[in-house]
């Protein structure tokens, strides 16, 4: 049981991690001002509390709620970060992006499955 919870953990705190590098790598390239690594974790857990709460409540809605899902998690982007809705985007985007390449590398090596905290869709 200790060792199952571990795993948890540890499952956890890589998929955070992966959400929060490809956050801030789209905050890096979009954003003209260093917003620090610290911001992209917040962004990754808030992104994935409030993902999981309006896919709880509106994901069952076919079509409709997952594109609501993504309007607000890209919204918490755009919250946490300046330039507006098309930063947002495109750091959502970039994260999505990064977030893929680091997960299939680990997959290929066996590490990890394919699922980051933070990150919708993967």
């Amino acid at each position: 049981m200790v060792q199952s919870i571990v795993a948890s953990a540890l499952i956890w705190f890589v998929g955070l991690l992966v959400g929060a590098v490809g956050i801030a790598a789209g905050a890096k390239l979009l954003v003209d001002r260093d917003t620090g690594f610290r911001r992209a974790i917040l962004t990754a857990l808030v992104g994935a509390t409030v993902w999981a709460l309006v896919s709880y409540f509106l994901g069952g809605i076919p079509l409709v709620g997952p594109i609501l899902m993504l309007i607000i998690w890209v919204g918490v982007i755009n919250w946490i970060y300046p330039g507006g809705w098309g930063i947002a985007a495109g750091i959502g985007l970039i994260a999505w992006l990064v977030a893929v390449g680091i997960l299939f590398a680990l997959g290929t090596l066996g590490i990890v499955t394919p699922d980051a905290l933070g990150i919708p869709g993967i």
